[in-house]
């Protein structure tokens, strides 16, 4: 938003401008090779490859906390005030779609902020997500929807056969309301079974055998399993090879 709506804040250091610093796709250049005198051709990544520009993006999404996103973002305590102050009243009347919320796979000390969560069973939860996600690719005229798991970390569910080993036993296990199905699983299949692509932020294992089945049956891509531990390697293997270029 901030990038979008061209607001600078002022911190510790002074007067602070938005911008895509760290962002690979952004902010990166690849070598295209010499001029005839021997210099260097560097051009931004997101000049070779068709990308969406970020501030293009619309962004919606669920919670089992009713707060607002500029609610949330006082509460989290991360971003400068002089900030968050700009972007409060652009992010005051965002508020996320009620949540799949089971007690049983997350930390105890959430139950106190779980007041926007979905009710019935495992599969009408599932349909209401995938309803939402319907939605907003509707309401907002997008031609694609990416889905990003980036909530708490959750408890190993069970994989067993019969129960999540292959996509139709899956399926058949959130119809009974299987108490080893997690709702970040419930989150895979809905946005496999609408063709949007999944990416898991949390080092849990979402991606059961009949989750990997289900994707690769409808052909939509799936994949990680932690940002933050991702983000460290990534870095790492980034620095070292853009220093050494």
């Amino acid at each position: 938003i901030a990038n979008r709506e061209g607001i600078s804040w002022r911190n510790k250091l002074g007067i602070q401008e938005p911008n895509y610093f760290g962002s690979i796709t952004q902010a990166s250049t690849i070598r295209l090779g010499l001029t005839p005198d021997g210099q260097d051709v560097y051009v931004p990544m997101k000049d070779i490859v068709p990308m969406v520009d970020p501030n293009d993006l619309v962004i919606d999404g669920w919670d089992i906390s009713s707060l607002n996103l500029a609610e949330s973002m006082e509460r989290a305590e991360v971003l400068e005030y002089d900030l968050q102050r700009q972007l409060y009243p652009l992010m005051a009347s965002m508020r996320p779609r009620p949540s799949i919320y089971f007690p049983d796979f997350i930390a105890a000390n959430q139950g106190d902020r779980a007041d926007n969560v979905l009710t019935g069973s495992k599969m009408e939860q599932m349909e209401q997500i995938r309803a939402d996600i319907r939605d907003f690719k509707s309401s907002n005229d997008l031609d694609k929807v990416i889905v990003l798991w980036t909530a708490n970390t959750e408890r190993f569910s069970a994989v067993e056969e019969g129960l999540n080993d292959t996509s139709e036993t899956l399926l058949a296990a959130i119809g009974r309301g299987e108490e080893e199905i997690a709702p970040s699983t419930l989150f895979a299949v809905a946005s496999i079974l609408e063709g949007c692509p999944y990416i898991n932020g949390s080092p849990q294992n979402t991606f059961v055998p009949g989750v990997i089945d289900l994707a690769e049956h409808h052909n939509v891509l799936i994949g990680g399993d932690d940002f933050k531990s991702g983000q460290t390697k990534m870095k790492s293997v980034l620095v070292d090879f853009l220093v050494g270029a």
